[in-house]
């Protein structure tokens, strides 16, 4: 039986600022937070240190904001995700409910990782960004579509193009963005692919004294 393919087209819902560049994934997601079991366990943990004191009191980030509450797009700046190449960070973003990042740029890593989980890394323009983050300062309350189709970012009012390689998208349009599935999907060509793959030769461990 064939697994369930999960096509990515569109995505509307509040988004959140995440202003500033090179937002490394240490930020995103602190090391301390890397001993978990499951990814499951990440949620509510995304940009711990920047949205808590040490107490455990708000420092007042737009994440924990109620005008922002819910959002499931996530506004980001130049070289999103740079640093470490933790699969925990996009684990982090998506589990706690974001399901796409605009950015200007994505550290390439990160960008893979997100891929193949199913989270969407767009790149806007740096006025586009402005724009867009002037428009949520005015709107926060204001839904959002991202079109992967269209590759438009819109509020309704107002359109702005984004970017994304063309393989991804392709995978994200067609449900094929997860390589679990992709291989569920082809058990066949996968097991007939392993029986022509030279076996790695076997030395006997020597026991002579």
């Amino acid at each position: 039986m064939s697994a369930m393919l999960h096509p990515i087209n569109k995505i509307t819902g509040k988004a959140v600022p995440v202003s500033g560049a090179n937002m490394d994934t240490d930020r995103i997601i602190p090391a301390r937070f890397l001993k978990c079991v499951t990814f499951d366990e990440l949620s509510g943990k995304m940009f711990y240190d920047e949205r808590f004191n040490a107490d455990g009191t708000s420092k007042g980030h737009p994440i924990d904001a109620p005008q922002h509450a819910g959002a499931l797009l996530l506004i980001g700046g130049e070289n999103f995700g740079c640093g470490s190449s933790r699969e925990h960070a996009p684990q982090a973003i998506k589990r706690s409910g974001i399901r796409a990042v605009v950015a200007e740029s994505f550290a390439e890593i990160f960008f893979g990782n997100s891929s193949g989980i199913g989270l969407p890394c767009v790149r806007a323009s740096a006025a586009d960004l402005a724009s867009i983050n002037a428009r949520l300062k005015t709107h926060p309350e204001t839904e959002w579509t991202l079109d992967l189709q269209t590759m438009q970012l819109t509020d309704g009012s107002a359109s702005f193009s984004v970017r994304m390689p063309a393989e991804p998208r392709e995978a994200f349009l067609t449900g094929r963005w997860d390589a679990v599935t992709e291989l569920m999907n082809a058990v066949e060509k996968t097991e007939e692919l392993a029986r022509t793959l030279p076996l790695p030769a076997y030395t006997p461990p020597n026991h002579a004294r």
